[in-house]
């Protein structure tokens, strides 16, 4: 019989690449992930790793391990779910991961609505950067997460995840309020200083692909990641940034938003066969309500 928890682990290989990560990611030593896996490559019975220079990959029955592996943990959460729904009201820890534009703006009024709806349920939001949150939602850190991507950067859909839409915003370039730019505001910002998110954040990447599709490459002055400080620099003239609908909320004066052809995808977030359990549903459909609510102001 395989070990379920040492299944994990080799889907959670297949997805951190190293052992190094999937140690860290479950607070083992390398050396522990390692004689797990080697008890799984036992039981099963065949080679599930090969070495790949200093590192190992999966080796082609190591990799269909990992497709089964990924339908079993997904029937494991759905058994979970069903369970859940046969308690009386929901209570324990939701885990809940968020980019900041949403933690400022459609969360908290979803979280007041759904505290007083279920008081018995805690809820606890981490602020993370989209491209943080797979991992921490398949390795259990988190229950449910606010994903984006965006039509210029498709992210291609995660096996391990089941998501719904949410919010599909309008993408702008925040510009200063005096600044004169073509009927193509990226192409009219050729020559202009750029306010870029940190290299490696999905909002980093988003720019300089914009700049790209219009045939340049940015020249970027300041990397900043909260929006707010974003268009406080715009409003000082420190340069131009790709701003999504959220995160231009409220802008400063002296800040003008020109609409872009890009949009944001917003969508809700969970491991697959977890859609059903009581509490990310409930928190699912709060949520949708908080985000029409927003729009609507």
């Amino acid at each position: 019989m395989l070990d379920v928890r040492r299944l994990r682990l080799l889907r959670d290989l297949s997805h951190l690449g190293t052992i190094a990560a999937v140690a860290a990611a479950h607070s083992y030593t390398p050396s522990a992930v390692s004689q797990q896996l080697a008890a799984l490559q036992r039981e099963a019975g065949v080679p599930l790793l090969e070495h790949a220079g200093r590192g190992v990959s999966l080796t082609p029955a190591g990799v269909a391990l990992v497709h089964h592996t990924e339908t079993i943990l997904a029937t494991l959460e759905a058994a979970g779910a069903t369970l859940a729904a046969a308690r009386t009201g929901l209570s324990g820890t939701l885990r809940i991961g968020a980019f900041p534009s949403a933690v400022r703006t459609l969360l908290p009024p979803a979280l007041a609505a759904f505290g007083r709806d279920h008081p018995a349920l805690d809820l606890m939001v981490t602020e993370l950067d989209p491209v943080a949150m797979p991992d921490q939602l398949r390795d259990g850190r988190l229950d449910v997460a606010l994903l984006h991507d965006y039509d210029i950067v498709p992210v291609a859909p995660d096996p391990t995840l089941d998501s719904t839409p949410l919010l599909d915003e309008t993408v702008y370039l925040a510009v200063p309020a005096d600044a004169d730019f073509d009927a193509d505001p990226v192409a009219g910002a050729r020559g202009a200083d750029w306010i870029v998110g940190t290299p490696g954040t999905l909002c980093h990447t988003v720019a300089v692909r914009a700049c790209q599709a219009a045939g340049f490459t940015p020249r970027v002055r300041h990397h900043a990641d909260d929006f707010t400080a974003v268009l406080a620099l715009v409003a000082a003239g420190q340069g131009v940034s790709v701003v999504p609908q959220l995160g231009a909320a409220d802008p400063p004066p002296g800040v003008r938003l020109l609409p872009l052809a890009a949009h944001r995808r917003t969508r809700v977030a969970y491991r697959r066969g977890a859609g059903t359990h009581p509490a990310v549903a409930a928190f699912s459909v709060t949520l949708r309500a908080s985000t029409d609510a927003y729009l609507r102001r």
